[in-house]
């Protein structure tokens, strides 16, 4: 099954056990981006944005180093409490030997704090770097910044117990839409994938096929 199978599923799955006013807000906050004719991200043949965030261990990972080792892919989620996230990442990991014997190295990056950085990590065993943007200024950057909307607000702090700024450690409720960049030796972005709908995400086999063409 391909990752957006799994995402589908996990989607039916929202509508068939999710009160009404949970995915009205979940798809309107969809469709606002989608139908807002804004063009989110960088672009394909863009320059990539340098930029130095910490990983869980505290240790500041410098993008233009990793470069210098070779491409990476870097892809932006919004957080351990993401279900749809979570199965993203899980999915990279799988092929995360495959993404190393290409010559390439994956980074995420989320607005959640160190802390919570750390204890995801560790929980999903992921053994690539996971950085914390808790202010979201690379993924404002990247052109993926979007603050969350007040109906949404009240559906995450009432029925699922979720204070975004807490969780993240910021003062604003923020979120990057989830992307992901694959970025030449040179920052050159050679692939950007940008969807507004956070319920599908690039397929591990396109990050792959991508790489290859490097």
């Amino acid at each position: 099954m391909s990752l957006n199978q799994t995402l589908e599923e996990m989607k039916q799955q929202l509508i068939a056990h999710s009160p009404a006013e949970v995915q009205a807000a979940m798809f309107r906050s969809i469709r606002e981006q989608m139908e807002s004719g804004v063009q989110y991200g960088l672009q394909e043949g863009q320059k990539a944005k340098g930029f130095t965030l910490t990983n869980s261990l505290g240790i500041p990972v410098h993008l233009y180093d990793e470069l210098a080792k070779g491409p990476v892919v870097l892809t932006f989620y919004r957080g351990g409490w993401c279900p749809y996230c979570n199965a993203q990442l899980r999915a990279y990991q799988k092929v995360l030997p495959e993404i190393q014997a290409l010559g390439a190295r994956l980074i995420a990056v989320s607005p959640q704090s160190p802390d919570n950085t750390l204890s995801h990590q560790e929980k999903e065993q992921l053994q690539f770097e996971v950085l914390s943007d808790t202010n979201g200024l690379v993924a404002a950057f990247y052109n993926i910044l979007y603050d969350v909307p007040s109906y949404l607000q009240e559906i995450m702090m009432n029925l699922f117990k979720l204070d975004l700024a807490e969780y993240n450690a910021t003062e604003r409720w923020i979120l990057p839409i989830p992307s992901t960049f694959m970025i030449d030796e040179s920052g050159i972005i050679r692939s950007a994938y940008v969807n507004p709908d956070f319920m599908k995400r690039l397929e591990p086999e396109d990050i792959l096929d991508e790489l290859r063409k490097l």
